[in-house]
């Protein structure tokens, strides 16, 4: 933060009533607060544990019903591509 707008930030709060001070002492806090949770090094997870996670919501009847050759033919099956040969 500047000098400048420290300062000026300051001058402003030393007129506010001391009731007023409080409130903003308060509203800076739960700022803070707020920033610190949401942190990226807070919220950050390997991707592994998230398809974990997620995956584990998806019912083995739907896992079955996956092409075995996803991989293989991904084209055909995002873009309609005629399948590769084997």
């Amino acid at each position: 933060m500047s000098a400048n707008l420290e300062q000026s930030i300051l001058k402003k709060l030393q007129a506010l009533p001391d009731g007023k001070q409080q409130e903003v002492l308060a509203l800076v806090e739960s700022l803070l607060d707020q920033e610190q949770l949401t942190e990226p090094e807070l919220t950050r997870r390997p991707i592994g544990e998230i398809f974990d996670e997620l995956s584990s919501q998806i019912p083995f009847e739907e896992w079955a019903e996956l092409p075995r050759d996803g991989a293989e033919q991904h084209d055909h099956y995002l873009y309609g591509s005629p399948k590769r040969s084997t």
